[in-house]
């Protein structure tokens, strides 16, 4: 499972002299050798690497052996549906495999550093959630997390059998009903307190509730302030009849629906303050000197847009072109995407990036970021053109 801490530990790896090669492949797409073969056509890509005699010896035989562990692995033919990625730096000791939950684009990039950006635009499609199926009398609590559903708890409460009937218990038929809407409250308020523990835990960060439609606001109802926003959404269900697939189903929907919301709603408010004269950057000149100068907030990155540009490594500066970094006077490197580069950037310094999948005005810029204060001015020399 990708995780934060997973990607934090690959991006703190630097080859320094040799370089890393990092490969994005699909699975599950054609059959089982299929993941094969497209890994073997990404690495015949980067094999004239091998041979090129601007790269120094140590660089060639770190591509070399990169391409030969890669090609030695075992397991790609039984991978589910998804996606792999594979970071190697044979000469700097480093490998590391991460099996995605969906798939990505096919690229292999080779470069100083690990390129992790897809691996990020997958976490960030991924909350963490609790799915939980509660009726009257009992309540089932899932994980649903990256793909995988797992049951956390189960309960039930007693509950009258039929709250409508007097019967031979000789109570007025008013009594019975208000006996079972106690009993109801009762286990209500039992689940909420569950949920609280759940989230009060940590690790979960929305909340999605299924079951009969007349029992779900009910219970909504009992929710206490601090997790009603957390609700992502509801479904309907049977608790006694609905099976773990049919569960996680109905949630990946929400969550998916969730996400696509959430994704608008970021581009609206930074569109609304670019309106308003509010420190954002649009369009990736003003979000790479923005990136160059730690002052994002937030960024939000079009789903699958790539830039090449050139980065210094000493002073941060970055840019779509530029030998030279005009803040140190170092000489920068050129990186085949730029946009990984920045988002890698905006994490080190404690910002958020999103990508974004939905239909937004973002595709017109690419790339757009709240900023944490106006940008300063640019020197000419400082200017892309």
């Amino acid at each position: 499972m990708i995780t934060t801490e997973t990607i934090s530990r690959i991006t703190r790896f630097n080859g320094g002299e040799v370089p890393v090669v990092s490969l994005y492949a699909k699975a599950g797409q054609d059959g089982p050798a299929a993941l094969r073969t497209q890994v073997n056509s990404l690495l015949h890509e980067i094999r004239p690497l091998t041979e090129d005699a601007s790269l120094g010896r140590p660089a060639r035989l770190s591509v070399r052996g990169d391409i030969q562990r890669i090609e030695g692995l075992e397991g790609l033919e039984r991978m589910g549906p998804g996606a792999v990625a594979i970071f190697s730096c044979s000469e700097g000791d480093f490998f590391e495999q991460v099996n995605l939950p969906r798939g990505v684009r096919d690229r292999v990039v080779v470069g100083a550093t690990p390129w992790v950006r897809p691996m990020l635009a997958v976490l960030n499609e991924y909350h963490p959630a609790c799915v939980l199926v509660v009726d009257r009398r009992s309540a089932q609590a899932w994980e649903l997390y990256q793909d995988e559903m797992r049951e956390i708890r189960e309960f039930r409460d007693p509950a009258l059998r039929k709250p409508n009937y007097a019967g031979w218990y000789g109570l007025m038929e008013h009594r019975v009903r208000n006996r079972a809407d106690d009993l109801t409250k009762r286990h209500f308020r039992n689940v909420v307190r569950v949920l609280d523990e759940l989230f009060r835990a940590g690790g979960h960060e929305l909340l999605i509730v299924g079951g009969h439609p007349e029992e779900v606001p009910n219970f909504l109802e009992f929710l206490p302030y601090d997790l009603r926003p957390k609700v992502a959404g509801t479904f309907t269900i049977d608790a006694w009849t609905a099976t773990p697939t049919d569960i996680r189903h109905s949630a990946e929907r929400i969550v998916e629906q969730y996400e696509r919301d959430e994704e608008r709603r970021r581009v609206a408010e930074v569109m609304e303050a670019a309106a308003m004269r509010r420190p954002v950057a649009l369009g990736l000149d003003e979000c790479l000197w923005a990136g160059s100068v730690a002052a994002v907030r937030t960024l939000l990155v079009q789903e699958g847009a790539t830039a090449p540009g050139v980065v210094c490594d000493e002073s941060g500066w970055l840019a779509t072109s530029g030998d030279t970094c005009p803040l140190c006077g170092r000489a920068t490197r050129r990186t085949p995407d730029v946009i990984d580069d920045l988002a890698q950037a905006v994490i080190d310094e404690s910002g958020a990036v999103e990508h974004v999948l939905a239909d937004t005005q973002l595709k017109a810029h690419n790339v757009a970021a709240a900023l944490r204060f106006p940008l300063p001015r640019r020197a000419p020399q400082d200017t892309l053109t």
